[in-house]
């Protein structure tokens, strides 16, 4: 009888949520109020959940005006979810804890994991390029794995780290470069981008000096998904596709390159030597003046480039215990011949209810990636080098049959009958280095609630990575064709940071108008890295390729450092009304870098808010919807440079003769401290005929001072330079983000449109010229990196000379423009400014009855591109038989010729009469370009099947969908691809931050396609 009931009391009840358009929404959360039994839809939107007689349904979620549903007698409950084109609803991820949109006072960018999930690149930064106001993305290469340059809101720091700080749940990540060459890589490319739920960016003080001495330069809150109460739900997804060069230049055929060096040969009186060396380019072929061989190099520096994935991840649970568990495997060829990344990685959240009060819960992730890389940029053995190659020699060599430089296997020497310079398809064939990274990623945590609102949370993460570089160098190699029977370097390198969080959290809501929300706690992390690395040469074969083979051990190193972070922080809200809104936060760090004198820095922050739409006077009024406008200041540090720079430091360096000795190495400075950087913001959000248009609107300015730099001291103090805090910079931009539902009926159709403006300028250097790559600078007055060179002025149409303006400066102050042959004597000048105007990207979705469209225009303009490659590709032969660009065939060739390429002399030899070349090789703003761009960066297009169609094989949903990115590329850049900067330039401790906008054999970026399927079940 007590079971019937028990019976009689509930019922149970299905439906499904769908959208304005009638599509099933998949993932929503449908709760009986009051109570914590809950469910979630499937794929189709469909749910069945067992409630009271009386319950009202909560049915909620992310970017959807939530519902009260009552159930009544009703067995089938069906609802309609409006769409919230302003989220204010959505709660958002913030420093230790969330808050909802609308009570937000600081500047916060949300993104949903949606738009990073299958995109076919190694790392989720890529694909959110364009779509996030204040953060602008670059891509070093084409090259997979390699370090990517994230800047929110400028460049804050001269010779510190620049890249924001990620927290994954809570976890700090090790984000730091630990490539064993002068190429950064990307760890943050062992993410699987699939797990990721949301993606917070805290760009203002406000936000951000929740995380002290490590925010200036923002930070990204990573939430990975979680399991929800619910039928347990199996996704399964699988991608297929293949890259291609987004752009090749132009380079000159056989006969364009016969004729242009015999020219170039006799204006140097080099005739018979320039013959002789085309017939030897030509493997001795005495026909090359035919052009029967016609050797497009370029083509051979790429290859093939397929893409797969597979992913699988299993969701579910109950009121007590939910759990997520996803695994990843990617396998993606990069567009160089030699450049491979893969990926494998899993992951399990789990989530456990122990008593009403008590939350114990755990994210763990493992994954291991392999980076099949290649060269540096500056090598002559990284494919794009091989653009340098002459037309005229054949890739086999007709004498062998082998491709030209590759191994005779009859004879097991290497083929030495060269074309002009090495050729990379020996390194493709005889070399290799591969870097595997292991990484364990993960926290544990237990949340207990003393009372309603008040709760305590203790966390304890570790980030562990294990790293193991391994390259080897065959006989087929040009350095090696010697005696050294093939080099080996072997290189292993662990990194742990262990983290724990311990804080209070209370929330309360007062008299109904007072909502105060608190935050205070304490975090301690411990750093350490260690590594060792050993070379040897001599090896039996290039079938060995270990270092245990190696007969001479040639070198061998190892280091150790770490450092050490306390903090203590906290943070209060207070709401009145849901209009007027406070928010003031304090962190105070502790850190190992810092000096005796400086060891703990303090980092408040404040901000206000008025919901002006909540007032009364604004009630009866149907056009303006929303608005709310905010201010913020805080201080944020910096503290990302090397360990131990505040300590007198001290070498062994091997000692003397076999006899140990030691050595002083730094000088100390225990006055050193952290970069510290004031932020004020000022924004607007407003929204407009019931938020169908909506946005936010922010103004902003940064003053970073005490920059830490080394400086040159005194040399009777025994050392040449000293770390120490000197020196300013600013930053000062706007923001502005704008979202429109267009179509919001069965054809839907929404837009979101950013822009950003930033100017950077360096405003004290204690009167330091800082250099960087080619013609990067750092000095005061302007911009970072800016570029310092001679300029230009074009070719002598009398005598086919390079000219250049001499840019002197007369006792009026007034600057002499004339003109000059003689490179020396020009003035270096300030030529262009690496750094974007402005930058911003515009997506489009659409939906229609299962069918999805959207894609993403990004756009990068006002910056300029140095080509360092341009004194060999496109300046007139001054640098030997490199093959040229085509535009070198517009070359003065008689007197009157109008034309701003010089004539054509091998290895820059004077025309007679002069001591000194004219060819226009020097460094220059001959070489300096627009870099803007506008890019096609993603597109996707996809079909859920009906229902129908896949119910009879017991599925919950099916998609098929094409992805593309980088499709198409507008820009007026006569390079490979303007989204560039030298890998090999970019992770100099003083220099890397000035080192922006360079071109050096960089590969362009890679044109991707991809068909996917996912399935639910």
């Amino acid at each position: 009888m007590l079971s019937v009931t028990a019976w009689a009391q509930t019922q149970t009840i299905s439906g499904r949520i769908t959208s304005a358009d009638g599509s099933g929404l998949p993932g929503v959360t449908i709760v009986e109020r009051g109570t914590t039994n809950g469910t979630s839809t499937g794929a189709e939107g469909n749910f069945t959940l067992t409630v009271q007689p009386t319950a009202t349904l909560v049915v909620s979620s992310i970017g959807f005006v939530s519902q009260n549903v009552p159930v009544g007698s009703r067995s089938v409950v069906n609802v309609a979810l409006a769409t919230n084109a302003t989220l204010l609803s959505e709660t958002v991820v913030v420093g230790y804890g969330t808050q909802s949109k609308a009570d937000l006072t600081g500047a916060i960018t949300q993104i949903s994991g949606q738009e990073v999930q299958n995109a076919p690149v190694p790392s989720f930064e890529q694909a959110i390029q364009g779509k996030a106001a204040g953060v602008f993305i670059e891509n070093s290469s084409g090259k997979l794995g390699q370090g990517i340059k994230v800047r929110v809101r400028g460049t804050s720091s001269v010779s510190g780290g620049n890249q924001p700080l990620y927290v994954i749940d809570g976890i700090p990540l090790i984000s730091e470069n630990l490539s064993g060459t002068d190429a950064a890589t990307n760890p943050i490319a062992d993410l699987n981008p699939n797990d990721i739920e949301s993606l917070s960016i805290l760009k203002d003080a406000s936000a951000s000096a929740i995380y002290g001495s490590r925010a200036s330069n923002g930070v990204v809150l990573i939430t990975t998904k979680r399991g929800k109460a619910g039928d347990t739900r199996f996704t399964l997804g699988y991608q297929t596709g293949r890259s291609e060069p987004t752009n090749k230049k132009d380079f000159l055929n056989a006969a364009e390159y016969i004729e242009y060096f015999r020219e170039a040969g006799k204006n140097a009186g080099l005739e018979a030597f320039t013959e002789r060396r085309l017939r030897r380019f030509a493997a001795e072929n005495a026909d090359f003046a035919t052009s029967t061989v016609d050797t497009d190099w370029q083509d051979e520096a790429f290859q093939r480039a397929p893409f797969g994935q597979y992913d699988l991840n299993v969701s579910g649970g109950n009121d007590k215990t939910r759990f997520f568990v996803s695994g990843l495997y990617s396998d993606q060829s990069g567009i160089l011949i030699g450049n491979k990344f893969e990926k494998i990685g899993a992951r399990i959240n789990l989530d456990q209810k122990a008593s009403d009060k008590l939350t114990l819960g755990m994210n763990v992730g493992v994954s291991r990636t392999r980076n099949n890389r290649i060269s540096n940029d500056n090598a002559f053995s990284t494919p794009m080098q091989i653009v340098a190659l002459a037309p005229i020699s054949p890739t086999v060599d007709p004498r062998t049959g082998q491709v030209s430089g590759a191994l005779d296997l009859a004879t097991g020497n290497p083929n030495t009958n060269y074309p002009t310079y090495y050729n990379p398809i020996l390194s493709q064939i005889g070399a290799s280095y591969v870097a595997t990274v292991y990484r364990n990623l993960g926290n544990v945590f237990a949340q207990y609630e003393f009372l309603p609102g008040l709760s305590f949370r203790s966390e304890l993460g570790l980030d562990l990575l294990n790293q193991e570089e391994d390259q080897f160098a065959g006989r087929i190699t040009s350095r090696n064709n010697g005696p050294n029977r093939g080099d080996g370097f072997n290189r292993r390198l662990t990194v742990a940071r262990y983290t724990t969080n311990n804080f209070l959290s209370y929330r309360k809501v007062f008299a109904e108008n007072h909502s105060v929300e608190a935050i205070g706690g304490m975090a301690f992390e411990a750093r350490k890295l260690r590594s060792n690395s050993v070379t040897g040469q001599q090896f039996p074969s290039d079938s060995y390729k270990t270092i245990l083979n190696a007969a001479s051990i040639t070198g061998g190193s190892s280091s150790e450092t770490g450092n050490t972070l306390l903090s203590y922080f906290g943070r209060a809200n207070y709401a009145f009304a849901s209009k007027y809104l406070v928010n003031a936060s304090l962190r105070i760090d502790g850190s190992s870098r810092f000096g005796d004198n400086n060891k703990y820095g303090y980092f408040p922050a404040g901000s206000v808010g008025w919901v002006v739409t909540e007032e009364s006077f604004l009630q009866d009024q149907k056009v303006l919807s929303f608005l709310k406008p905010r201010i913020s200041y805080g201080l944020t540090g910096n503290q990302e440079f090397s360990d131990f720079p505040s300590l007198a430091l001290y070498s062994g360096d091997g000692g003397y003769a076999g006899v140990p000795g030691q050595r002083p190495s730094q000088l100390a400075n225990p006055d050193l401290k952290w970069e510290t950087t004031a932020q004020a913001d000022i924004g607007l959000e407003f929204g407009f005929l019931d938020n169908r248009l909506s946005g936010e609107i922010d103004v902003y300015q940064k003053k970073t001072k005490d920059l830490a730099l080394n400086i040159n001291v005194p040399g009777t103090s025994g050392f040449t330079r000293q770390f120490r805090n000197v020196g300013k910079l600013e930053n000062k931009g706007i923001e502005f983000v704008l979202n429109t539902r267009n179509l919001v009926d069965a054809f839907t159709w929404n837009t979101s449109l950013n822009a950003s403006i930033n100017r950077n300028k360096v405003t004290n250097l204690d009167g330091q010229v800082i250099e960087g790559g080619f013609l990067n600078r750092a000095i005061e007055g302007q911009p970072l990196g800016s570029f310092y060179g001679k300029e230009y002025a074009g070719v002598d149409p009398a005598n086919g000379d390079a000219l250049y303006f001499l840019n002197k400066i007369n006792a009026d102050g007034s600057t002499d423009r004339t003109k000059t042959n003689r490179y020396d004597d020009a003035e270096r000048v300030l030529i262009g400014d690496p750094n974007p105007r402005w930058n911003g990207g515009v997506t489009n979705t659409f939906g229609y009855k299962g069918i999805d469209l959207s894609f993403t225009f990004q756009g990068v303009f006002g910056n300029d591109v140095y080509d360092g490659g341009g004194k060999f590709q496109s300046a007139n032969a001054t640098g030997g038989f490199d093959n040229l660009t085509r535009d070198q065939l517009d070359r003065w060739q008689k007197p009157g010729d109008i034309t701003n390429t010089p004539r054509a002399t091998l290895f820059d030899r004077p025309r007679p009469g002069l001591a000194y070349g004219t060819g226009g090789g020097g460094e220059s703003s001959r070489f300096l370009s627009d870099g803007s761009y506008v890019r096609l960066k993603t597109v996707t297009l996809g079909y859920n099947l009906p229902l129908a169609w896949i119910q009879p094989a017991h599925l919950q949903s099916a998609r098929l969908y094409f992805s593309g990115v980088n499709l198409l590329t507008f820009t007026d850049y006569k390079g490979w691809d303007p989204e560039v900067n030298a890998d090999y330039l970019s992770s100099g401790a003083n220099t890397g931050n000035i080192s922006q906008g360079n071109d050096f054999y960089s590969a362009p970026q890679a044109r991707t396609y991809t068909f996917g399927v996912n399935v639910a079940f």
